[in-house]
């Protein structure tokens, strides 16, 4: 298995991507996608800077340092949702490829729980500040993507999309205005006879006839004063 887009896109918006060196909650020098100098690609120093395409490269080189050793601790006799694979690389890489391996999550899955090695993902708790993200790994691993796509941290507002992704597509709706918008429907043509007349008759040979009975009746039968 490797990382998915939709892995790939939730990672880079839990990590954050700079260009310039800081200190992460813990105080540790980082650049560029959550990298360190424990990464061993670049010794990160105060006020080191890269750009764009560096980080990009740094992240594609970080994300298989991390993507190999999560196929490995996890029994390759069994088929893992993308999902649940995602949230594990995500996890290994901001606690270590080590602190994964022998985590609680890893025995619990290749033994079958996979419910307790959802949960395990809350075990990784520490700093405080870091439990909104676990607990968004957590509902990564837990929701299938055909159903709902990840959110970074629990509670954001929005979920990540990644373009190279399957991204859902929303339904058709019908156009409220289309029977006000829809053209008339002319009206059926009327059959016509072999003689090309109307097979309607018309009235004005029924209103001639009566006049011409009336007529005779009158002449018959004079009215007298």
């Amino acid at each position: 298995m490797d990382l998915s887009p939709i892995g790939r896109a939730a990672l880079v918006a839990r990590e954050g991507e700079r260009l310039t060196a800081y200190k992460d909650s813990v105080g540790v020098l980082t650049i560029g996608v959550g990298i360190t100098t424990a990464s061993g690609l670049i010794k990160v120093t105060p006020g080191l800077k890269i750009t764009k395409a560096q980080s990009e490269a740094l992240f594609a080189q970080a994300v298989a340092k991390y993507v190999d050793p999560v196929r490995k601790a996890l029994r390759s006799d069994r088929a893992w949702p993308q999902e649940f694979f995602d949230a594990c690389v995500s996890l290994a890489y901001n606690i270590g490829p080590v602190g994964f391996e022998q985590s609680s999550i890893v025995r619990r899955a290749n033994a079958g729980d996979m419910a307790g090695a959802i949960e395990a993902f809350l075990m990784w708790n520490k700093p405080a500040v870091i439990i909104p993200r676990r607990q968004g790994e957590r509902d990564q691993a837990a929701t299938p993507y055909s159903r709902a796509l990840p959110r970074a941290r629990r509670g954001d507002p929005n979920p990540v999309w990644a373009s190279s992704g399957p991204v859902p597509v929303a339904k058709p709706v019908p156009d409220p205005l289309a029977p006000m918008t829809t053209a008339p429907t002319a009206p059926a043509p009327q059959p016509a006879t072999s003689g090309g007349l109307s097979s309607a008759p018309s009235p004005a040979p029924a209103v001639g006839w009566l006049a011409t009975i009336l007529g005779r009746l009158r002449a018959a039968y004079p009215v007298k004063g």
